[in-house]
């Protein structure tokens, strides 16, 4: 009856391996990401608890998971079939391509990524390279915005440190969704600024299907309310001045506001500006080319890298300072319903925006003497550069600019700005009187620039022609 039944070792290995195999899977795994899910959770807890805008269960969805509620949203999947019959291509192949436009969109949030290592390198990246000043700011406004609604920052855009400097100074507040472009669509660079909630946007190519699923993915994030951060003049500005805005991604977010029923969506305008922009002699070569082709030369940037590097080992490293000012929160719904939600709407809502950037635009020490030696007919001293700042910024004062340079220190600010702008040969001397180097003028007028519209003979506002009275409603664009 018992016989002895030989089986090889081969075959041991292999059933206990799929033994292992099949415990693993259906008792070990589930367990284990029981427990981490759980884990997960409570932290996001434990962070909302801390955080005056909260982590939304939209932000946290799996990005599979995303990616299917987006490609078979029913707007989506009406612009793949009309996608479809325009190319005269199959069904399924339109729905691929929503599918990769839906991957090449959808952010991969972690929570863990952001606050334990991008809050991180952002506070310490903003203090190594800049004096990091707040400058307006309303806690009082800011707090009163509603906790059910969906915050978004709109910035102008000075440099690629906006993310780090802004991510920097928000960060016991809201972990924000930046809208990326293509330039950050690199290996290893793009699953990092995933991890950190951002979405890729394109500028090029977006034709009516890509911009069918970009719009419902903004749609969907400001209805989950997501806080998010965008930058409404498309890309950095190359002469310095505010830029006029560009309108897809606020027509998206008016677009999907339903009064009454959707989710309040409250603009908050911020202004960036800084004593020394890292990219600012590409910027104006770009300008003066006439291209806007941004080209990466690694010779340049090592060769930065080693510049500022024996600066520090011979200590004549100077910071200069970045600032960013918090202008008055604009609700949709109060907007809305003055306005409406038309394209003539979105257009004076995208100026009234950068109105307010404008107004809370910080002054700070490079861009005031750069203004003052660019109007200069003749060579100052230092005390003749002093008095005209004193009397500048009395005026900018008075007509409630954001000045970042404290009364009676005028002096010690233009010997900061003259200082930092000495060590890049943007000002010369001689016999004591400073003048702008005539080869630097595109540099000097870049500085100067971020400063224009707050000059009190500018004569107009910065983008557009907007009231600044009352509620600060828009009259033209």
């Amino acid at each position: 009856m018992l016989a002895v039944m030989e089986i090889p070792v081969w075959a041991v290995v292999i059933g206990g391996a799929l033994a292992g195999v099949a415990v693993l899977d259906r008792i070990l795994v589930p367990s284990v990401r029981w427990y981490l899910r759980r884990r997960f959770l409570n932290a996001i807890d434990r962070l909302n608890a801390r955080l005056q805008l909260k982590i939304q269960p939209f932000k946290l969805m799996r990005r599979r998971d995303m990616i299917d509620r987006l490609t078979h949203d029913p707007q989506v999947m009406e612009a793949v079939v009309a996608y479809s019959e325009a190319e005269r291509i199959p069904l399924y192949m339109a729905m691929q391509r929503a599918e990769q436009y839906a991957r090449e969109i959808v952010p991969a949030f972690s929570a863990f990524a952001y606050f334990s290592f991008a809050t991180r390198m952002a506070k310490w990246l903003s203090h190594l390279v800049y004096d990091v000043r707040l400058g307006a700011y309303d806690d009082a406004a800011l707090a009163g915005i509603d906790p059910e609604a969906t915050v978004i920052f709109v910035m102008n855009h000075r440099s690629n440190m906006d993310y780090v400097v802004v991510t920097h100074l928000v960060a016991d507040r809201s972990a924000l969704s930046y809208a990326v472009g293509e330039w950050a669509r690199v290996w290893p660079l793009q699953g990092l600024i995933r991890a950190m909630g951002a979405y890729f946007i394109r500028r090029r190519g977006n034709h009516g299907l890509y911009r069918r699923v970009l719009a419902r993915y903004v749609q969907m994030a400001t209805e989950g309310g997501v806080t998010q951060a965008v930058f409404p003049e498309g890309g950095l500005t190359l002469d310095g001045r505010l830029r006029p805005p560009k309108l897809g991604l606020l027509s998206y977010i008016v677009a999907g506001y339903r009064p009454g029923q959707s989710r309040d969506v409250v603009f908050v305008p911020v202004a960036l500006n800084y004593d020394r922009v890292l990219e600012d002699r590409v910027l104006s070569e770009t300008a003066a080319s006439g291209r806007r082709r941004f080209h990466f030369r690694m010779r340049r940037f090592l060769r930065f890298i080693l510049h500022q590097s024996r600066l520090r080992m011979t200590h004549r490293f100077h910071r200069g300072r970045a600032s960013v000012g918090f202008g008055q929160p604009l609700a949709l719904s109060d907007y809305a319903g003055r306005e409406g939600t038309g394209d003539a709407a979105v257009a004076r809502l995208g100026a009234e925006l950068m109105h307010r950037i404008g107004v809370v635009m910080p002054v700070l020490p490079v861009p005031l003497v750069a203004a003052i030696l660019t109007r200069a007919d003749a060579p100052l001293v230092q005390e003749e550069i002093t008095a005209r700042a004193h009397e500048l910024l009395t005026r900018m004062r008075a007509a409630g600019a954001e000045v970042q340079i404290d009364h009676g220190a005028e002096a010690e600010a233009v010997t900061a700005g003259l200082k930092l702008m000495g060590l890049r040969h943007l000002v010369t001397e001689l016999d004591g009187r400073f003048s702008a180097n005539a080869k630097e003028a595109a540099m000097l007028a870049y500085y100067a620039n971020s400063i224009a519209h707050l000059m009190p003979d500018a004569g107009a506002p910065p983008v557009g022609n907007l009231s600044k009275t009352g509620d600060q409603k828009t009259t033209e664009t």
